[in-house]
């Protein structure tokens, strides 16, 4: 419900589609054995639609529903699937949307990419499924033959390893409670650290800028206060309670205008750094693709945020990478990312539920490919990751830098609420 200005963006509405439109899976993705398909269908039939369907395979009509939208569960055993998801309306007509996707095997490893080349530290992401009816008991990743370097509990797995430089055989794996495992190989080659750093606890650091973004265009609004009347908005640091770390930041939304929208930004390196990184020569942007936002959040009553926003931002070479999520939480519950070229949102069919009265940890993995295009990796949510792998294109830019946004968004009453933030890093590399 906001626009980007630099390093905020716009949302509008995604616009119906006549036909088969389908919010999930993404086309030509990679995908877990089980795959959520989300859609709904339009007809120009004055009767409506009357049903429709998933094949898997030419004639292989996996799945029919009555009606004009369709939410359900398949499972693929891995391998490439050319699916349809298909329409039939109630004057005999039809119509359909052919999706592309790519089955991993048991263990899905979203990052780092195998045959890559990183940067220490190296950030892996993986998720594990099982036939075990007990499910997954732990994951771990191995450096070398025998060398296991990290394991966790359960079936998702996100962490930070630092390692030499030099070519690594990788392997990450999963052990399931019925005495069974699965294992995924990845080789990277990891280079200089150079380019790489970490800003911790950033929610107590300076640099932060409040601004308010009113509808409808949702621009920043060079006349607002945080005092108000129309947004009013407020950031107070070295919170003890609630707190994990003993510092939180308290960062509070009301004010009269119903749907008015707090941004927050902070410049980290580049033009206007607030951690004493101009980079005036150069050397360390262009040289950064990899990027993990890390925070954990509270509120007493989430159910009063219309959404939250977390962004990443780079820009380079002339060029604007805005890596942005958003959360929709009175808005329905779900994961949005930005399309830049489209300056609107993506819902992508992935289900956000942050609890009230509790810390809720947020990991957003994403990275700019060599061809530069953006990479929207993975999202976190108390330790249920969804793998995205969602490509999209910059767009144009005169900025210089590196920044991340945090964003409150007003409900239809504009009901004031808070939302306190803690350990929050932000690793690139």
């Amino acid at each position: 419900m906001k626009r980007f200005t630099l390093f905020v963006a716009l949302a509008t509405a995604t616009p119906a589609l006549a036909g088969v439109s389908v919010v999930a899976p993404v086309n030509n993705s990679n995908v877990a054995t089980s795959v959520q398909y989300v859609a709904t269908a339009t007809t120009t039939c004055a009767h409506g639609v009357s049903a429709m369907g998933i094949y898997t395979a030419p004639g292989v009509l996996a799945y029919t529903v009555s009606g004009s939208a369709l939410n359900t569960q398949l499972t693929f055993n891995p391998g490439k699937y050319n699916t349809v998801v298909q329409e039939w309306d109630n004057c005999g007509g039809a119509s359909k949307t052919p999706i592309t996707i790519t089955v991993a095997g048991p263990v899905q490893v979203s990052t780092p990419a195998n045959n890559s080349k990183v940067s220490p530290p190296v950030q892996f992401v993986a998720s594990a499924t099982t036939t075990c009816p007990a499910g997954v008991a732990a994951m771990g990743i191995y450096t070398a033959p025998g060398v296991l370097a990290y394991k966790v509990n359960g079936a998702n797995l996100n962490t930070l390893l630092t390692l030499n430089g030099g070519t690594y055989n990788t392997v990450v794996q999963e052990w399931d409670n019925c005495g069974g495992a699965a294992t995924t190989p990845i080789v990277i080659t990891v280079g200089s650290g150079g380019n790489s750093g970490q800003f911790a606890n950033l929610q107590q650091q300076s640099g932060w800028t409040g601004y308010a973004l009113l509808p409808p265009l949702y621009e920043i609004c060079a006349s607002c206060v945080p005092n108000g009347p129309q947004t009013t908005w407020a950031m107070t640091q070295g919170v003890k309670s609630p707190s994990l770390s003993g510092n939180s930041a308290q960062m509070d939304l009301g004010g009269q205008t119903v749907y008015s929208d707090a941004l927050w930004n902070n410049h980290l390196i580049g033009d206007f750094s607030s951690q004493g990184l101009p980079d005036s020569n150069h050397s360390i942007i262009p040289n950064v693709h990899n990027f993990t936002y890390d925070v954990y959040f509270y509120a007493t009553d989430l159910s009063v945020s219309q959404a939250l926003e977390f962004d990443i931002n780079q820009f380079v070479n002339g060029q604007s990478f805005i890596w942005g999520h958003e959360c929709r939480i009175a808005g329905g519950n779900e994961w949005d990312i930005w399309d830049n070229p489209g300056q609107k949102w993506h819902p992508t069919g992935i289900a956000c539920n942050p609890v009230s009265n509790s810390w809720n940890h947020l990991v957003i993995q994403a990275q700019r490919t060599s061809d530069n295009h953006l990479l929207f990796q993975s999202i976190s949510l108390n330790g249920q990751t969804a793998t995205l792998n969602y490509y999209e294109s910059p767009t144009p830019t005169t900025w210089y830098g590196i920044t991340i946004n945090y964003q409150q968004d007003g409900n239809y009453k504009q009901q004031p609420y808070s939302i306190w933030l803690d350990k929050l890093t932000f690793t690139y590399w």
